[in-house]
């Protein structure tokens, strides 16, 4: 048992960050796309980190019901979720509004000087 990971690090590695990780990416993508609020990726999350939480219960007899473990997955998938979501409306500003914006980095942008 470890701080970070209940059972082991590889069920860790492959639940929550793999499965979950991915699917955390693809939620902040999709917020981003459809141009949602930001404070929509904490409610996706909620639910995403329950479901993450019962295939670690499920697959590798983890704590289902560990506030400990549930708050860590949590903040680790809302990471996740933010850098996808960042990094997608970083390029769809860029994209779409090239003659404002020029990409500073893969998550941010600035005013272009005119």
């Amino acid at each position: 048992m470890s701080i970070l990971w209940g059972n082991s690090f590889a069920a860790f590695m492959v639940v929550t960050i793999f499965l979950g990780g991915g699917a955390a990416w693809m939620s902040g993508r999709g917020i981003a796309l459809s141009w949602r609020p930001v404070t929509q990726m904490i409610l996706y999350m909620a639910l995403l980190t329950a479901a993450v939480r019962f295939l670690h219960f499920a697959l590798y007899e983890g704590e289902l019901l560990s506030l400990q473990y549930y708050l860590i997955n949590f903040a680790i998938l809302l990471t996740i979720c933010w850098l996808g979501f960042r990094f997608t409306r970083t390029n769809q500003m860029v994209r779409q509004y090239h003659w404002l914006y020029e990409k500073v980095s893969p998550l941010s942008w600035k005013e272009r000087n005119t």
